[in-house]
């Protein structure tokens, strides 16, 4: 026996159709009254050619087809004659149309239609590509190989399907398995008696289990009359029988079941008895409760007991709750009229792992509302649907299906030279290839599956081959464009831009492909516009070291010199979603979400590659300004979401340089200029909006500068953002990096989802449960990490960063194992702490990812806290605890940070032996900084760059005889900042000192002056402004002043004038280790003291730090959103120990979902998190009034298109 009963069941449904009716008959009427359409050309002639597999059919000049029916041909070409091949159409969308064949090649001339933009096409057609890559019965075509459709100059492709909605975001988080308390199952043999469960009814949890053993006690039936009885109304009880149970089953326990559950009771029920019932939570959540039992292998029955004579099998019965095909996607968009059942979508993943992406099949939904679907199964993985914790995390919503399919048909395996030792499954798939001079191609609402072709280059689902401007620019009035495009299952890229400027790219997905999704290839392209497209789920591919994992990287070697091993971590790993080899292109409210590498990636071509070699003989790609970059999100990427570093090497291999060819190369700069010129002003690169979470490493890297990041959220990073600098000294020209109005979040409340590939599940968040995590259970979170410099960090906020046991969570921290320099030029203010960020900055210990934690870069860790909104107190530099050159006795400790804050003035210098350097500042002679120089280990040269406090004396000391000569550099010094250097020689040594300017553009030197000697320190002193010097030989110290006679512009290194630099060469017979420190102390010893006062406290709260309007800036801005009850009226308020009343105003039903959160302190109503979308009409309320939409705005800056 089985039974599912609900106490007490209140339904109450009621919706309108009325409306989505007659909007359905007006959209109809309209396309059945477009005018155009390709197909009602009187000009054109019925075709029915039917099915010929070995024909080669050529369409003429003079011959203009509509087509009416399925065919198959060898292959189709199309040659001149206006609309050559239109595919027909009827206004119910009844005619279907399929044609398959090898390729179809549009010549000079030549088009092929079907639907128009102003008339969509409305029935389904379909063309398959058909062949193997080794089938010789086919020719190969010159350019294009086999399996295409090729457009050649003068060609037309028009291909236009019924507008839909491309993609959305959900408004309602979606747990696994489709409920939040994740479903029940349980299937149990020899379970005699009576089992029970009961589950609550609002929300499906489990409430009891129990097993009641009727069969044999009938104390056990006594407790469950007891219990039925005393149940709580509305509960679902749901009883299964295991085995027998009417022996002790008493009559008080039948009348229970009678009376309470309203239950009949059978003698008789053998065989399988199963039971479903279908219920809903609360929150709108359908979900069905089945519980079965039967014997297996036998025969008995189940609630009688019957004696058989060795009766063979055994019982068993279950339990499950679970929402299978009854999940309700909330989505932001009004979908209803254009996702249909039967149509694919997918959910893209808001975790660290991309492959938590799922594809579900559309279920009829009659009673979901216009921005509702339900779908097939049920989710394996948690989906966001909500703003967290501020920033944004909803999960991308993609319709797969189009009513135009283009796919290439598939082996079951592969096969050939298909790459098939990398490659289970066939990858030669079809593909679509314009060439220059194109009559005209425009693309809308396609699907485009199984396309692309590993094997080889050029083989892409959609590749636009060196077509120049397909603008107004380049003559075309109808400026070419791709839009609403579905390429998915994909097997080499996306969408390839190659040599192709103003190009149009929007609302197009890209899924599950190989290699680079959307692709710039050649590094000429320009002004090009990608307008809110998706991509996820890009994997490794073969093609281009760029596509390549770890294993791909070191196995295929064909084109490196001889034996040469490539370095996966600097050639290969680099694949991405958006691959922008050009940063004049303009990126607007797109998402990345998921790749093996990064989400968005900027390289820079030094030279146009690849067919455009030798076309544009210096790109300048470092030096051009960034196009319009805003409103994109990356997230679920496994190396960074943006990333824009990096260049790519443009010569061939060799034996001076045996990489090869297109490989990741480090020497690229981003550093934007006017005209792409670098002796006129700098262009600041803006990144406004960007969103960037759950990305496994760093949520953003870039180098370069003038940068600015504005109005940006970063959460669930490894590392949220970290900059670079566009170089060192002596090359840079005084870049700045500048983040402002943004939120850092380092673990939020999403969770995420153990499974789907993602690796560590641990203990974290402000609540210390489980979740997912970055990199490792122990990484060192951060939100804005340090490396170099100089970076501005102004009015944003941090929350949710608390350090564990296991790991150290900061907001700010530094560039883990760091030899490069760091500047004290590194500027922090106006920054917000919530209560939740409980490590503000922490500089590192000895340990796991730290090491030594002894490197250069490491021990000169220092920003500048410009308001105080970080340390407390205002103008002071803080810095790693042990590092004496920096500090005073009146300094803070901060233990937590491992660091300190003291007040001074701070700047570096640079010298350039060979040696390890130690340096001692006379005032704490007993705490040396040793330094062993930022080039790798056996350099021919070193470069040391410690930062000092101004007006101190310091000396210099060796581990290695004196070096002959040695350059120091006076680097981020004011004008009159000056220190007092004492440099370690043998008593035997003569000097030659001389000052100048090194001036960088001109690369010469000016005002070479040498230095004269004087008799002692105190004259030096004396004369400290002129350029002198004093060698104590007793000790072995030459004693001169650095100090800086011109100021500095900007954020410079250097001077206006140039680099001021001292450079020492000296003559001594010695070979002995110069170390003078048991000489120099305590003779130079000084009393530790402060040359600027540390400040008091801060004692007022800062009004004007943090992110301004966290809760409005950061998320997707495609349409408005607004807070929790959009419609809703605050009844009466009281303190924050007491309850906020709320009132639901306008429409008959309430709300899909609501949610009301407590908390204490700031965590109050005021900071509610969830939010609903934009959809007052729904509820009976007028809708708002249209507002300016910053991205469409923005779209139409890029295009010049109205």
């Amino acid at each position: 026996m089985v039974s599912i009963i609900e106490k007490k069941l209140y339904s109450c449904i009621s919706f309108c159709v009325t409306h989505s009716l007659s909007i359905f008959w007006r959209i109809s009427s309209q396309l059945l009254c477009f005018p155009n359409c390709p197909d009602h050309n009187p000009s054109l002639s019925s075709w029915n050619p039917g099915h010929q597999p070995d024909k080669a059919v050529v369409v003429k000049r003079g011959h203009l087809f509509r087509l009416e029916s399925s065919a198959t041909f060898l292959s189709l070409t199309i040659q001149s004659g206006g609309k050559n091949v239109v595919f027909a159409d009827n206004p119910d969308g009844s005619n279907n149309i399929t044609i398959r064949t090898h390729h179809i090649l549009i010549e000079d001339g030549g088009a092929l239609h079907i639907g128009s933009p102003k008339c969509p096409y409305r029935s389904l057609a379909t063309i398959a590509l058909r062949g193997r890559s080794d089938d010789k019965a086919v020719a190969e075509v010159p350019g294009l190989g086999r399996k295409f459709i090729g457009v050649m100059g003068g060609g037309t492709l028009e291909l236009h399907g019924i507008e839909r909605v491309s993609w959305s975001l959900l408004t309602r988080s979606i747990p696994a398995s489709g409920l939040a308390t994740g479903g029940y199952a349980l299937q149990k043999n020899f379970s005699r008696g009576i089992n029970l469960r009961v589950f609550d009814q609002d929300t499906s949890a489990l409430l009891f289990d129990g097993r009641f053993d009727t069969h044999d006690s009938r104390n056990d039936s006594w407790r469950l009359t007891q219990l039925l009885r005393t149940l709580p109304a509305g509960r679902i009880v749901a009883l299964a029988v295991g085995d027998s149970a009417v022996k002790s089953f008493l009559d008080e326990t039948k009348k229970a079941f009678k009376e309470v559950l309203g239950s009949r009771f059978n003698l008789n029920t053998g065989g399988r008895a199963l039971a479903r019932c279908n219920f809903t939570t609360v929150d709108g959540v359908g979900f069905s409760v089945t519980a079965h039992s039967e014997w297996k292998n036998g025969e008995i029955s189940h609630f009688v007991l019957i004696i058989l004579p060795c009766p063979t099998g055994y019982p068993t019965m279950g339990f499950q709750v679970d929402a299978v095909d009854q999940v309700v996607l909330n989505l932001q968009d009004e979908v209803q009229q254009s996702w249909k059942p039967g149509d694919v979508v997918l959910v893209a993943s808001t975790d660290y792992s991309m492959h938590q992406a799922e594809e579900f099949t559309l279920l009829p939904c009659p009673e979901c509302s216009s921005r509702q679907v339900r779908i097939q199964g049920k989710p394996r993985y948690n989906h966001v649907g909500e703003i967290i914790d501020g920033v944004d995390m909803r999960a991308e919503v993609a319709l797969l299906s189009r009513n135009i399919l283009i796919y290439g048909e598939m082996e079951n395996s592969c096969y050939g030279n298909n790459k098939c030792q990398f490659f289970s499954h066939d990858t030669f798939g079809g593909h679509i290839k314009i060439f220059a001079n194109f009559s005209s191609v425009h693309l809308s609402h396609v699907e485009l599956k199984n396309m692309g072709q590993q094997r080889e280059k050029g083989r892409y689902p959609l590749h636009f081959h060196m077509c120049g401007d397909v603008d107004q620019k380049g003559g075309y009035r109808e400026p070419t464009y791709v839009d609403g495009l579905s390429i998915h299952h994909s097997f080499s890229r996306c969408l390839t831009v190659h040599a192709t400027n103003g190009l149009l790219v929007k609302n197009t997905i890209g899924y599950d492909t190989l290699g680079h999704c959307f692709f710039l290839e050649d590094g000429i392209e320009q002004r090009n516009t990608f307008y809110h497209n998706l991509g996820l789920l890009t994997q490794p591919g073969t093609l281009l070291p760029t596509d390549r994992n770890e294993t791909l990287c070191t196995s295929i070697r064909d084109n490196v010199h001889k034996s040469y091993i490539p370095s996966p971590s600097t050639e290969c790993k680099a694949v991405s979603t958006f691959w922008i080899a050009n940063p004049n292109n303009n990126l607007i409210s797109n998402a990345a979400a998921g790749s093996q590498d990064a989400g968005i990636w900027f390289v820079f071509h030094r030279s146009s590659t690849g067919d455009s070699h030798g076309l544009v003989p210096e790109t300048r790609a470092e030096l051009t300004p960034l196009g319009i970059f805003y409103n994109n999100r990356v997230h679920s990427n496994f190396k960074a979401g943006l990333f824009i570093d990096k260049g790519v090497k443009t010569t061939k291999a060799n034996a001076a340089d045996p990489r090869e060819y297109l490989c990741l190369d480090n020497t690229a700069r981003f550093r934007p200029h006017q005209n792409s010129d670098p002796t006129r002003p700098r262009v600041t690169a803006v990144i406004d909006t960007l969103i960037s979470f759950k990305n496994n490493d760093l949520g953003a890297w870039i180098r370069g500068g003038d940068i600015i990041i504005q109005n940006s959220g970063f959460a669930d990073n490894a590392v949220g953002l970290s900059f670079a600098s566009d170089g060192s000294y002596p090359k840079d020209e005084g870049s700045s990096q500048e983040v402002t109005q943004s939120l850092f979040v380092g673990e939020s409340q999403n969770r995420g989802t153990n499974g789907g590939q993602n690796k560590y599940w641990g203990v974290g968040g402000t609540d210390g449960r489980m979740r997912t995590l970055p990199r490792n259970r122990t990484f060192p979170i951060r939100g804005f990490q340090i490396y170099d410099g100089p970076v501005r960090l102004t009015r944003s906020t941090f929350r949710g960063f608390v350090p564990t046991p296991e790991r150290n969570t900061s907001a700010v921290g530094f560039n883990l194992k760091n030899t490069w320099q760091l500047t004290p030029r590194n500027n922090l203010s106006q920054l917000s702490f919530h209560p939740t960020a409980t490590l503000r900055a922490f500089f590192g210990r000895p340990g796991q990812w730290f090491e030594e934690n002894d490197l250069d870069g490491d021990k000169n860790s220092i920003f500048h806290d410009v308001d105080g909104s970080v340390s407390g107190y205002r103008d002071t530099y803080v810095g790693r605890a042990d590092n004496y050159l920096i500090q005073h006795p009146n300094c803070v400790q901060m233990p937590r940070w491992n660091g300190v804050t003291c007040s001074g003035r701070y700047s570096q210098t640079q010298g350039a032996p060979s040696l390890s350097l130690s340096i001692s500042r006379d005032d704490y002679p007993a705490a040396p900084l040793v330094l062993r120089g930022i080039n790798s280990q056996g350099a021919s040269s070193q470069q040391y760059q410690p930062v000092l406090m101004m007006s101190k004396s310091y000396t210099l000391h060796w581990n290695g005889p004196a070096p002959r000569e040695v350059v120091l550099s006076l680097i981020n010094f004011d004008k009159d900042d000056w220190v007092l250097v004492g440099l370690c020689y043998p008593p035997d040594a003569t000097f030659q000192i001389m000052g100048d300017i090194n001036d960088r553009q001109r690369n010469i030197f000016d005002d070479i002056t040498d230095y004269g000697t004087v008799s002692s320190l105190a004259e030096l002193k004396a004369r400290q402004t002129e350029r002198k010097y004093f060698f104590d030989q007793n000790v072995g110290l030459l004693w001169f002043y650095l100090r800086a006679r011109h100021g500095r512009d900007g954020h410079s290194y250097c001077s206006t004038k140039g680099c001021e630099r001292v450079k020492v060469t000296s003559t001594t017979s010695s070979k002995q280790t110069c170390n003078c420190t048991r000489t120099a102390y305590p003779k130079y010893s000084k009393k530790p003291s402060a040359v600027v006062p540390m400040p008091a406290p801060n004692r007022q709260p800062c009004n004007d730090c943090g992110a301004q309007q966290v809760s409005e800036h950061f998320f997707s801005q495609v349409t408005a959103f607004v807070p929790l009850f959009p419609h809703a009226r605050l009844l009466s308020t009281f303190t924050t120990e007491s309850l906020a009343m709320w009132g639901l105003l306008g429409g008959s039903s309430s709300p899909p979902w609501v949610s009301l959160q407590a908390g204490q302190g700031d965590d109050v109503l005021g900071l509610q998190e969830r939010y609903l979308p934009l959809a007052l009409e729904s509820y009976g309320c007028s809708p708002p009034a249209p507002q300016t939409r910053k991205d469409l705005e923005l779209l139409r800056k890029a295009t010049g298109l109205q």
